[in-house]
């Protein structure tokens, strides 16, 4: 019997509380194959609605890894864990049908996934690979406040890029945190002066949740854009 391939995540960064993961996403048909046989019949069932191979081997590898993650977090086994999802769409840990103590987000972009993991509290991830859009000016209306366009104008080429991915995944990271999904408008806030200026953390108050306080931390590097968002204090 082959042996299994060795886990495809690794530790990437620890932010107050919360440990980030990095999954490596590159087409491995080994890893696939063990990947495939963790997955409960609804994640199978899903899996093989993606049309796309790409889209499949992302959703088996995140899939695997999350529940890697979460089943030694959670000293469980892997067919106690199952997951629910919250009205806007937050997916939750139950084990043995019951809801597991434990804060998680995972995201995902071309070759790199992150998974962030954590006691408790709202916490929100997100990666992307900076990919030129056609319609990036779109993206930017509909997602970025009127200081924030004003200084992507000011940008050219792949400096305009790298800001609006830092941009992006900051604030897809804090919709994440604060799990209403799409109801959350991303041009409605605007990341602090700060950290568009290149600062690595800072904190946010949304419009949406008036006296909680989000900590933002950019997890950027040269292979991809990414943040990491988490309430960490309630004021009256």
């Amino acid at each position: 019997m082959p042996a299994a391939p060795a886990p495809w995540w690794q530790h990437f960064k620890t932010v107050g509380p919360a440990t980030v993961l990095h999954v490596d996403l590159a087409p491995d048909p080994e890893r696939e194959r063990a990947a495939l046989t963790s997955l409960d019949e609804g994640e199978l069932s899903r899996w093989r609605r993606f049309e796309y191979a790409p889209a499949r081997r992302r959703f088996v590898l995140m899939r695997a890894a999350l529940r890697a993650v979460l089943c030694r977090e959670l000293a469980c086994g892997n067919d106690e864990l199952a997951f629910e999802i919250l009205p806007y769409g937050k997916p939750f840990a139950m084990v043995r049908d019951q809801p597991a103590a434990i804060s998680f987000s995972a995201s995902h972009g071309g070759k790199h996934g992150l998974i962030a993991i954590a006691p408790e509290g709202r916490l929100g991830v997100d990666v992307e690979e900076r990919a030129d859009r056609r319609r990036l000016d779109l993206l930017v209306d509909a997602a970025l406040g009127d200081q924030e366009r004003a200084e992507m104008e000011s940008k050219q080429g792949a400096e305009r890029l790298h800001l609006f991915f830092r941009l992006w995944t900051m604030k897809e990271a804090l919709l994440k945190a604060h799990g209403a999904g799409f109801r959350l408008d991303l041009a409605s806030f605007q990341i602090p002066g700060p950290m568009r200026h290149g600062e690595t953390s800072g904190e946010v108050e949304l419009p949406q949740a008036p006296g909680v306080v989000w900590r933002l931390e950019d997890l950027g590097d040269e292979r991809f854009a990414a943040a990491i968002a988490q309430a960490v204090d309630a004021r009256d």
